[in-house]
């Protein structure tokens, strides 16, 4: 694999530790190195943005919907007024099925929308999609 690969780092905005594992342990299945850095809710997920020590660019950010303190939704509609974070490439993996979630999601301009209940067998598909994508898309620095 390309060391250009390993150099996207991925976000998880998850406050599921279950959840959170299944992710790891995916990466971990495919070997693939990317740096994961996880927070439990969108508040924490936009103060380490903005350090920009932590978590550097090109990233992804795995998003959950339904967190505690700020949900994915408020977190979608802070970073899109962030100038320096309003081009940041995020994919909803949520319970939710929801239109009104799908529609808010999508109103927020994100990559892709998930269900983790549509993800049968781990989320190794989900992890081959976001491998994928990083291969062929050029990701903002």
């Amino acid at each position: 694999m390309s060391e250009k690969y390993n150099e996207v780092s991925i976000l998880l905005v998850e406050d599921d530790d279950i959840d959170a594992k299944a992710v790891e342990r995916g990466f971990k299945k495919l070997k693939l190195a990317n740096p994961i850095v996880r927070t439990k809710n969108g508040l924490e997920a936009l103060e380490l943005l903005r350090d920009t020590s932590i978590v550097q660019r090109p990233y992804l950010i795995l998003l959950d919907l339904n967190m505690p303190i700020m949900g994915g939704i408020e977190f979608l509609q802070n970073i899109r007024k962030d100038e320096n974070l309003k081009n940041t490439i995020i994919f909803v993996l949520t319970t939710s099925s929801a239109d009104e979630d799908l529609v808010a999601a999508y109103n927020e301009n994100i990559a892709g929308y998930i269900v983790k209940s549509d993800v049968k067998g781990g989320f190794d598909r989900v992890i081959q999609l976001l491998d994928c994508y990083w291969r062929v898309v050029m990701l903002p620095k």
